[in-house]
């Protein structure tokens, strides 16, 4: 059984600044970057809200630049998934890949959350090409364009607002006859008036070529099929916490998200720790979920120097 002060499962911004942060303090951090290495932002093109970079940076390179830091500084990153954990254990007893066996001192969950999507073939193949569940990340790319946006609840509202604000028309796509957001919102959608509202109807397939995007076809509870003509068409039906290995001994919220002490990354098992959108259902940001990675490194520091001291 490998013995490690330091595991880190999950390999986005979170993670890996957690991994550089880990080896400079000396702490030997072993990462596994799980199912999606580089997470969410490696689905997207050009970043353009990441501090440093005045031109942007594609999502993919800046999750590249990140990971090769944080092995250059010292950590050992692995391709692998973690497949087990019994918290409740100590040290920590963690088995990635179904066989490999891991006593770990601490942990710091970085696991992340994905974007629900409707499960269409055509939504798979236009993810990063027009389609998005981020409308803050990569509205920026469709500012004075036509874009639509599928929801009906207050994320759906909020992103359909900040995109009404750059772009020239926003649909929203909604499969019922009301909206499940707050009064506030609802009023804000519908006082906006580059915003219109496809009441009852839902998604049958995104339309698009080589470019990418450039169209949805939707089914009305009428019967009616009807195309309309977008360069973007964003997710906003919610994201779902990647927890569910950790809940049993960590705390969640009603949505699965990892319940933090105040502004620590600590959770309520003593030497387990949370970062990044896993334990963020309000941000959802990459450089949240870096500063969060931070915390939580330096978090683990502090633990481990305690049990030194006792």
């Amino acid at each position: 059984m490998e013995q490690i002060r330091c595991l880190i499962i999950g390999g986005g911004p979170a993670g890996y600044t957690a991994a550089i942060y880990a080896a400079r303090a000396g702490l030997s951090p072993v990462l596994y970057e799980g199912i999606q290495p580089g997470g969410q932002l490696t689905t997207t093109t050009d970043v353009e809200n990441w501090p440093g970079f005045r031109d942007g940076i594609a999502g993919q390179d800046l999750m590249d630049t990140m990971r090769s830091q944080a092995v250059r500084l010292g950590a050992d990153v692995r391709t692998g998934t973690v497949t087990s954990a019994d918290l409740s254990v100590r040290p920590f007893a963690v088995v990635a890949d179904g066989e490999k066996e891991i006593s770990a001192e601490t942990v710091i969950i970085a696991t992340g959350a994905s974007a629900k999507y409707l499960g269409l073939p055509s939504e798979e193949k236009f993810k990063g090409m027009g389609v998005s569940a981020c409308a803050t990340c990569d509205g920026f790319f469709y500012r004075g364009k036509d874009v639509a946006v599928v929801g009906g609840g207050d994320t759906a509202c909020e992103e359909a607002g900040y995109l009404a604000g750059i772009c020239r028309k926003v649909y929203m796509i909604v499969r019922r006859d009301v909206l499940r957001a707050s009064e506030a919102m609802q009023d804000r959608v519908k006082n906006t008036p580059n915003i219109e509202i496809l009441w009852n109807c839902s998604t049958q397939e995104v339309l698009g070529d080589n470019s990418g995007v450039t169209g949805v076809r939707i089914a009305g509870k009428d019967g009616r099929i009807f195309d309309i003509a977008v360069d973007g068409f964003f997710l906003a039906i919610g994201h779902h916490p990647n927890s569910e290995l950790f809940s049993r001994w960590v705390n969640v919220d009603s949505e699965g998200y990892i319940i933090t002490e105040g502004k620590t990354s600590r959770t309520n098992v003593e030497g387990v720790f949370a970062a990044g959108d896993v334990q963020d259902p309000l941000y959802r940001q990459a450089v949240t979920a870096a500063a969060s990675g931070c915390r939580a490194a330096m978090d683990a520091e502090k633990y481990l120097t305690s049990l030194k001291q006792n």
